[in-house]
């Protein structure tokens, strides 16, 4: 029975009324106009939680700017109705009518149903929208959380400065190229920031000892992929994330470690990260040797194709992220 129609949601902050949705509304005037609480008809309407009637904009028109946009859009009657869900008040719904317009006590039963029912949705939009920005900043904190742990197994060994960070990035590159995307990505992120976190539970004198390790010490710096299942594997926002920090040290060959997986029964995450893992160790100094050149790098990459590397994505990291 209406010509037109808007919905304005309040923004709690500013104490304005601003349009999110409108019906038979084309100047883009009253689309872009808002009302503060208090002042003019949706203000009032809404400050003072009332329905609001205006058989005659004309009148309206002299004391009230929206109103004289309303009255040069063609508009002859204005209704509206707060907005209210439990107990607060979300917006205002606003509705016109071209000519004079007698509301009955059905219609208004029927307007404030519809009011209602608004308010309700946006009541679940606001739910949903800060659920959405609380989810993004508990992941931010959780993200920054693991670099602080990346940081601080760094901090321990100072060997491995920078390595964490190279090898995130440089995995992260890898499984693009090969079509990781979405969650697994980050998965896969997280788990090459923590794929040493089990050397957390490494002694001192094995881990940082200057020299060669004697088969006792090996033994005991082996254990670190299942040290890691065990800090990550209680920790449900982790778990996703396990198999590199749990895998990364299985061969294609089945001669690795800890499980002895072999093929494509090791995780895909954790064949993607060796090969980076094996890049970033031989390019980067060590107080034992100097970095490798790339293409001595290359070839030893791929000397271990089929035996420590999955081929084909070794054949995708040497040709698309290398560039070989």
């Amino acid at each position: 029975e209406m010509d037109g129609a808007i919905i304005q949601s309040l923004n709690p902050f500013s104490q304005t009324l601003n349009c999110i949705t409108s019906r038979g509304i084309y100047d883009t005037r009253i689309l872009r106009s808002f009302s503060r609480m208090g002042d003019d008809l949706a203000g009032i309407c809404a400050l003072e939680r009332r329905l609001m009637q205006e058989p005659n904009l004309e009148k309206a028109a002299l004391y009230s700017p929206r109103a004289r946009l309303f009255r040069d859009a063609g508009f002859n009657s204005y209704y509206a109705i707060p907005l209210i869900a439990k107990g607060q008040v979300k917006g205002v719904l606003e509705v016109f009518s071209q000519t004079p317009y007698k509301v009955t006590g059905d219609w208004i039963n029927f307007f404030t149903m519809l009011s209602t029912q608004a308010a309700i949705a946006i009541d679940n939009g606001e739910l949903f929208d800060n659920l959405q920005r609380s989810n993004m900043d508990l992941m931010v904190a959780y993200d920054s959380t693991l670099e602080g742990w990346a940081s601080a197994l760094e901090l321990r060994d100072e060997e491995t400065e920078g390595h964490a960070r190279r090898v995130t990035e440089m995995t992260e590159r890898l499984a693009l190229a090969v079509g990781v995307q979405g969650v697994e990505l980050n998965n896969i992120r997280r788990g090459a920031l923590l794929h040493d976190i089990g050397k957390m539970g490494i002694p001192d004198q094995i881990l940082l000892k200057p020299g060669p390790l004697n088969d006792e010490e090996w033994k005991v710096m082996r254990t670190h992929p299942e040290l890691a299942y065990k800090l990550i594997a209680p920790i449900s926002f982790l778990r996703p994330a396990i198999d590199i920090p749990y895998c990364h040290h299985e061969k294609w060959d089945g001669t690795g470690y800890p499980r002895k997986l072999k093929g494509e029964d090791i995780p895909l995450s954790a064949r993607l990260f060796a090969i980076i893992d094996v890049w970033d160790a031989l390019s980067s100094d060590r107080p034992y040797r100097k970095a490798w050149d790339e293409k001595k790098v290359y070839e030893h990459l791929l000397s271990q194709s089929g035996s420590h590397f999955d081929p084909s994505i070794l054949k995708v990291f040497l040709n698309q992220v290398m560039g070989k």
